[in-house]
């Protein structure tokens, strides 16, 4: 049923997956090769691998969604999801990194991103509160 408490969690990690895309999660000076320092925005497009993990997680939570006939299939595809979300996050430290010491801050957007694993962590919980109910009324039968 599309009307479960996980579709919800799944729709808002994929509404902030999708919002990640265009915001920003840090601001600060960045130095390339031989530039003077620049003023930059790191967002999901910022980098092909981070835009590329972020659309797949937004995608992945989407689909998760209507899967909710198989149970086992969707908690397969929302923990990879949630795997990649993890891995986004890392990158997108891994690139923080890149700037300037002292110079930057983390946006109040960057929740956002951090958002995505607590979300799809809640449709985890939620998918296997379905999968016991299920269990349990089996049993009656």
């Amino acid at each position: 049923m599309i009307q479960r408490l996980q579709s919800v969690w799944l729709l808002l990690a994929a509404a902030a997956a999708f919002c990640s895309l265009k915001f920003s999660f840090y601001s600060g000076n960045l130095i390339k090769d031989n530039q003077p320092k620049a003023f930059v925005s790191l967002t999901a497009q910022s980098n092909l691998l981070l835009l590329i993990l972020t659309a797949g997680v937004g995608i992945a939570s989407l689909i998760a969604i209507f899967l909710y006939k198989t149970r086992k299939m969707q908690m397969r595809i929302v923990l990879i999801t949630l795997l990649g979300s993890l891995l986004n996050l890392g990158l997108y430290f891994s690139e923080t990194q890149k700037f300037v010491a002292g110079e930057g801050k983390y946006d109040l957007t960057a929740i956002f991103a951090i958002f995505i694993p607590v979300l799809l962590f809640f449709a985890i919980r939620g998918i296997r509160r379905d999968e016991k109910l299920v269990k349990s009324l089996d049993r009656l039968r």
